[in-house]
């Protein structure tokens, strides 16, 4: 709080009183311009004319904010009272005050007062761009660091790809980065390394035989060269799943369905290998490419059934064809056994009547004579 009195003689006030605590500095102007500091204590000013002033500011503070600072270093009336700093364009400051982070300073003056608190201020060059100090933590976090930093972050299992003025400088691992605003453009575009999924689905696509397929395909890829993925295409993602469009055209395309169909897994093998000569170039490593779902119009697909049907009926007829050659074959290889060898021929007979004879009662009707003697002698 400043105290200031006057003496009055007439109607003119002659002289001022100010006074000044141990803690607080005056600050002397006289008809504008300023003349220097006024210390602690009670200080009367002859001012008939009333030009002079006194800015009283607290040194509690450290940090000296004034209109017309730039007058006030000039007259080097701060010299060893106050860390003075003239900071250029390619300048920023850290400053420490009681040993503690207090903020970050663009170009400009600036001046702390050293009587009350410890200030300490480390003046960075930043043509380098980017901020790296041993306190970054606490320096990025501070409140005013925004004013004069870009501070970004790389989340784990990610890359960042710095660009700085639009040139490739490095791959950055995760972690938190900080950039100087102002001496150069500093972007840093994140890249997810963990393998990707892309579905590519709804593809119409007509055969050698002049069938259209809608097919449902699957590419699992990961990155492994950010600087490619970002520089090669705008959207690596979307790059993929237009090669893999194509890719899928031109294989399928070439083949008839019934080809197409009777080896898939060939047909994916195919695929694969043109997708993955195309994703190397884009910095991708393709795990895997599959054919997801084959779907055919509804009348091919009645077709296909019929198709199927009849093939299925003609192997159902051809082995039972097979069968009945098989039981004549055996029938007649029998009857010539039994027919060259009578003894065999008699236990074969026995065999039969001993079935009969097994399933109920066994009645033997004699006839023509003979008849009786045949029986009698086949028994």
């Amino acid at each position: 709080m400043l105290y200031v009195n006057s003496i009055r003689i007439g109607q003119n006030m002659i002289f001022k009183r100010y006074k000044i605590r141990t803690y607080e500095m005056g600050l002397l102007f006289r008809d504008g311009e300023f003349r220097g500091l006024v210390g602690e204590g009670k200080h009367w000013f002859f001012d008939p004319l009333g030009k002079v002033k006194i800015d009283v500011v607290s040194q509690r503070d450290p940090w000296l904010v004034h209109e017309k600072l730039d007058l006030i270093i000039k007259s080097g009336a701060l010299v060893d009272r106050a860390v003075v700093l003239d900071l250029k364009d390619t300048e920023r400051a850290l400053v420490w005050i009681e040993n503690r982070f207090s903020h970050v300073l663009p170009a400009g003056q600036y001046a702390y007062w050293t009587g009350q608190k410890q200030v300490r201020v480390e003046v960075i060059d930043i043509r380098p761009v980017r901020f790296e100090h041993d306190q970054f933590k606490v320096i990025v976090r501070s409140p005013q660091a925004s004013r004069v930093l870009d501070v970004c972050s790389v989340q784990r299992d990610r890359v960042g790809v710095l660009f700085i003025d639009g040139r490739y400088v490095e791959t950055l691992s995760p972690g938190e980065y900080a950039f100087w605003k102002g001496p150069a453009d500093a972007k840093v575009v994140e890249i997810d390394l963990r393998e990707t999924m892309v579905d590519v689905g709804g593809q119409e696509i007509m055969t050698a035989d002049k069938v259209t397929l809608r097919l449902n395909a699957v590419v699992t890829y990961k990155i492994v060269d950010a600087r490619k993925a970002v520089s090669q295409t705008d959207d690596v993602r979307q790059a993929l799943y237009r090669d893999t469009q194509l890719v899928l055209r031109g294989v399928v395309g070439a083949r008839e369905l019934d080809v197409f169909l009777a080896d898939k897994d060939a047909v994916a093998k195919e695929i694969e290998d043109n997708v993955r000569r195309r994703a190397g170039e884009l910095g991708l490593e393709i795990a895997s490419v599959g054919i997801r779902d084959v779907i055919l119009p509804g009348d091919m697909k009645d077709l296909m059934n019929k198709v199927t049907e009849a093939r299925k009926a003609a192997e159902a007829n051809l082995i039972a064809r097979r069968e009945e050659t098989a039981a004549i074959r055996s029938q007649a290889n029998t009857a010539k056994l039994l027919a060259e060898s009578p003894t065999l021929m008699r236990l074969r007979e026995l065999e039969v009547l001993e079935k009969i004879a097994s399933a109920g009662k066994l009645n033997i009707v004699l006839g023509d004579k003979g008849l009786a003697d045949k029986v009698v002698n086949l028994l």
